[in-house]
């Protein structure tokens, strides 16, 4: 078989690709693994009564019915469910939107493909751009998501040492030089893996670089306000004319249904609308409806603030406790938890690296995600990237607890081993 460069790149072995094979696989392998690794979010039975109710609405009204799942609709997102985001988030921060400047994406991922590949790769000149991570680690689905090589180019962050064993990673602004070919800064906020949360000075100064470089700021808000607002800390919602935002359904517990909602100007609006047509048609139509009906009600809001929130706050807190007890005096330290729903394990010298422990795990029935998938872009190597691992707290609090047990009765194993 004969495959285009294309081809090879998409078709080959990557992060994203591995995570994703071994969320299934393992759980055929070992029924019993515990899964730490995914980014599945937990199951909160009122969330689900929610999501059942409105689409029993959608089931019995034969007009909405057909609407959702006999029409297709245009390639930038339904025009009524357009509008209702658009009102809400004006409402919500006083953003002054219309639908226009709302679109709609099968899952945020195909939407931040299709935008980082809008703005970076090789460009009609024959030149080429690049997108820049401000701070490193990222998200490890964005690795592999560029059309051309050298597509990712990442700054180191400064490791600001915190009491109780953690630390926290905050932009080296002093450092941070995109350099000249850049095509947009992007950053998860909430992020992904870290828990970290890029405060409201950082992303403000962001803003600033990117505005002068004339480029876009691209801010993936999956984890974060307005919904479903897994948020530990203060941090103000930013968006204007020269950020795109990219939010989702998925972390409010329906990421079955694959639908991501982008927040940014117009003629960006129209430039993602007419690739999502190239590539997916249309996008699919379950997701806007039932969340349609969540924000006209108001439940929107009432959930993640009464129940996501503080259920994902207390499992974080719970967690750092018992890892704490657990690892006793080993050498790690944990990212301060600062949203989304993962503890991000660094332990300091690590012998093997982050790969072989990742492996040595899933052997003890713990599934994780090993952090070296997640410092793309950066040009120097850095000891610290294969040091780190990312845990997932969503599964029910035996199984966490079992996990964090084994996490820690094994690293033991490791660092004695030498």
């Amino acid at each position: 078989m004969k495959l285009s460069a294309f081809g090879k790149k998409f078709s080959g072995e990557s992060g994203i690709v591995e995570l994703m094979d071994d969320l299934g696989s393992a759980l055929l392998e070992n029924p019993g693994m515990i899964m730490m690794g995914g980014g599945n979010p937990a199951r909160l039975p009122i969330l689900e009564d929610a999501f059942r109710r409105h689409l029993l609405g959608i089931l019995d009204d034969p007009d909405r019915r057909h609407r959702v799942f006999g029409l297709y609709q245009p390639t930038a997102g339904e025009q009524a469910f357009r509008e209702t985001v658009a009102r809400f988030l004006t409402e919500q921060f006083g953003w002054n939107l219309t639908a226009d400047n709302i679109g709609v994406s099968n899952g945020s991922q195909s939407a931040l493909f299709l935008l980082l590949n809008l703005f970076a790769g090789e460009l009609p000149d024959g030149s080429h751009r690049t997108i820049h991570l401000p701070i490193s680690p990222e998200y490890l689905g964005y690795a592999d998501s560029g059309l051309a090589d050298g597509f990712f180019s990442a700054s180191r962050p400064e490791i600001r040492l915190l009491e109780d064993r953690q630390f926290k990673y905050v932009v080296d602004f002093d450092a941070l030089d995109p350099g000249p070919d850049v095509g947009a800064l992007l950053a998860s906020r909430p992020t992904n893996p870290t828990g970290n949360v890029l405060t409201d000075e950082e992303i403000a100064r962001l803003d600033i670089i990117a505005r002068e470089r004339s480029i876009p700021l691209i801010l993936d808000g999956a984890y974060g306000p307005p919904f479903p607002n897994i948020l530990f800390t203060k941090a103000t919602p930013h968006w204007n004319e020269n950020t795109i935002l990219a939010l989702s359904l998925s972390k409010l517990g329906l990421n079955g249904l694959r639908t991501g909602i982008i927040v940014a100007r117009e003629d960006i609006i129209r430039a993602y609308s007419n690739a999502n047509g190239i590539v997916n048609l249309a996008c699919g139509n379950i997701g806007p409806a039932i969340a349609a009906e969540l924000f006209r009600s108001g439940e929107i809001l009432s959930l993640t603030h009464e129940h996501v929130t503080p259920f994902y706050r207390k499992r974080a807190a719970d967690v750092v406790g018992w890892l704490r007890q657990a690892m006793g005096d080993l050498p790690y330290r944990v990212h301060k938890p600062e949203g989304a729903f993962f503890l991000w394990l660094w332990l300091q010298d690590l012998p093997g690296g982050s790969a072989a422990f990742y492996e040595r795990l899933k052997q003890r029935g713990v599934l994780v995600v090993p952090g070296h998938h997640c410092f793309f872009g950066l040009k120097e190597d850095w000891p610290h990237s294969r040091e780190c691992i990312r845990v997932s707290y969503v599964q029910d609090e035996a199984a966490v607890r079992k996990g964090i047990g084994l996490i820690a009765d094994e690293a033991r194993k490791v660092f004695a081993e030498g």
